[in-house]
């Protein structure tokens, strides 16, 4: 990017991405859009946002919008980020689930999942839990939802440099769960791997995935604006079971919406249950 971001530029660039994403750019982060959409301009040769835009105006169906979207939306994550959701849901949620008599199974939604670390985390919980008190709990399966197709395919593979590895899981974890790969990685281990099925999914979109018991929805509405965050938290509530459980991040409240959830305190950590 040769020119730099005029503030015209930056604010047309800020309104492309919340109608397409529903992301919301704050002030001044012109250097963040800079740094991620520099290799993108030069791809393309196109020497300054404006001229970007002016691309995706006049060809909005091609695949530059979904690489832009996906070079904005792109996060590190880590495996058992924040720990209390983790913990609740195997001190709680899992006993209270196993309690529960369905012929069902269980359903986890892992919304914005970026390369797999919480979906993944998840099943490595219901995998200890399930050795911890064998034939308790029926049948888990986990969805796993991102905008970005390039860290789902990262995803779907379930393997990992050390690097990777080390941000979160602990070294006992990593042995009873990984497998050293070919080329110096770490593969997830098949059990964990089929539990998780990975989908492309735009949380401004309709939702078509079913009805689930969890959904954890983390460190992502406070991207999005006050009135999309409340239409997705009403759509998540529509996805719920009756009793179902929505875990936030740790920043993140409902800011409302007492007709639809109500807060339990789990002594540290809040989850809100679907009324």
């Amino acid at each position: 990017m040769k020119a730099e971001i005029t503030p015209q530029e930056y604010e047309a660039f800020k309104a492309f991405l919340q109608d397409a994403c529903g992301i919301l750019l704050g002030d001044n982060k012109q250097y963040l859009v800079k740094s991620r959409l520099r290799r993108i301009l030069e791809e393309n040769n196109l020497n300054s946002l404006g001229e970007l835009l002016e691309r995706l105006k006049r060809f909005g169906r091609s695949g530059l919008k979904e690489t832009v979207i996906d070079a904005m939306t792109t996060n590190e994550t880590l495996w058992f980020r924040d720990n209390h959701p983790f913990r609740i849901l195997q001190e709680k949620l899992l006993p209270e689930m196993a309690e529960r008599s369905s012929a069902q199974p269980l359903r986890i939604w892992s919304a914005a999942c970026s390369t797999g670390q919480e979906p993944y985390s998840i099943a490595m919980i219901v995998e200890e839990f399930r050795r911890l008190k064998p034939g308790k709990l029926r049948d888990v399966r986990i969805t796993a939802t991102d905008i970005s197709k390039s860290v789902l395919e990262v995803a779907r593979r379930g393997e990992y440099e050390m690097l990777a590895i080390g941000r979160g899981l602990s070294p006992e974890r990593q042995r009873q769960f990984f497998t050293p790969s070919a080329n110096g990685g770490w593969q997830i281990k098949p059990q964990l791997k089929t539990m998780v099925e990975f989908k492309e999914l735009n949380l401004l979109e309709r939702y078509m995935l079913g009805k689930f018991d969890i959904v954890m929805c983390r460190n992502v509405l406070i991207y999005f604006s006050a009135e999309l965050k409340r239409d997705i938290l009403t759509r998540m509530h529509a996805a719920l079971n009756p009793g179902g459980y929505l875990i936030l991040g740790a920043s993140e409240s409902l800011n409302g919406l007492p007709d639809l959830y109500e807060m339990v305190q789990c002594h540290p950590g809040i989850i809100y249950r679907k009324k």
